[in-house]
């Protein structure tokens, strides 16, 4: 298959388009953050990468927390919105109609119609060209309850969540599968019980052992018939 090459460039794909709020609940903005994703899992340790002229970053340096709230289909133009405007001049939780709720563990707010919401603590800022990286560890998770089972599961399929990619918002399709589904054996088919011969059904009779030796090596292995004159039968082999 035939490849171009283009010069470098800043291009993954798909990757999560969050809404990233920082400040407190009453001096709070919302940024729109596609540079986002996991860095460890123990300690669980996020990331995010801002622009130093953004509005949010001076909130992010003064207050070193902020909260990840994953986004869902139906939020795309909130999602974009949220991305053009600049906290500076539009209260973008009034004009989005979006609900901000206290978090558990840190003071920046969470968004109330959000799925997912990741509560981060920063543990370091490294300056990276045009953004600075705010390394976090993430200290609390909150899910809706509308997408829990009753086992306490999150059921992701539910969620409706949004991917973007290089300026394109998609909803998520159908599940492929999950982790380690590649390395599943096929269940083996159960072979059906052997038929018990009926009682009233004559007996065939004894051949000596020379005879019996003869119809073995005769005998197609997938086979089950029992020696002797008319021991034939109806049973189906082994599939190889």
């Amino acid at each position: 298959m035939a490849r171009k090459s283009f010069k470098a460039g800043a291009l993954t794909a798909p990757l999560p388009p969050v809404m990233v709020t920082v400040g407190d609940m009453e001096n709070s903005n919302i940024i729109t953050i596609g540079w986002t994703g996991i860095l460890s899992t123990i300690p669980p340790r996020t990331y995010i990468s801002v622009r130093p002229e953004r509005h949010s970053y001076k909130l992010l340096k003064a207050t070193g927390e902020f909260v990840i709230n994953l986004t869902t289909a139906k939020q795309a133009r909130e999602v974009d919105y949220v991305g053009i405007y600049t906290g500076a001049k539009v209260d973008k939780f009034k004009e989005c109609k979006l609900t901000k709720v206290e978090s558990k563990e840190v003071a920046a707010p969470t968004i109330a119609e959000c799925p997912f919401a990741l509560e981060c603590r920063v543990v370091e800022v490294i300056p990276m060209g045009t953004h600075d990286v705010f390394i976090a560890d993430i200290v609390s998770v909150s899910s809706d309850e509308s997408i829990i089972d009753e086992a306490g599961k999150i059921r992701f399929d539910k969620a409706d969540l949004m991917a973007y990619a290089h300026g394109e918002y998609f909803a998520l399709g159908e599940k492929l599968g999950s982790f380690g589904f590649s390395t599943k054996k096929p269940k083996a088919q159960k072979s059906a019980p052997k038929k018990k011969p009926m009682e009233n059904k004559e007996k065939s009779a004894p051949v000596s052992s020379k005879n019996a030796e003869k119809d073995d090596k005769k005998r197609p292995f997938y086979l089950d018939a029992p020696r002797g004159k008319g021991g034939k039968t109806k049973g189906k082999g082994k599939k190889r």
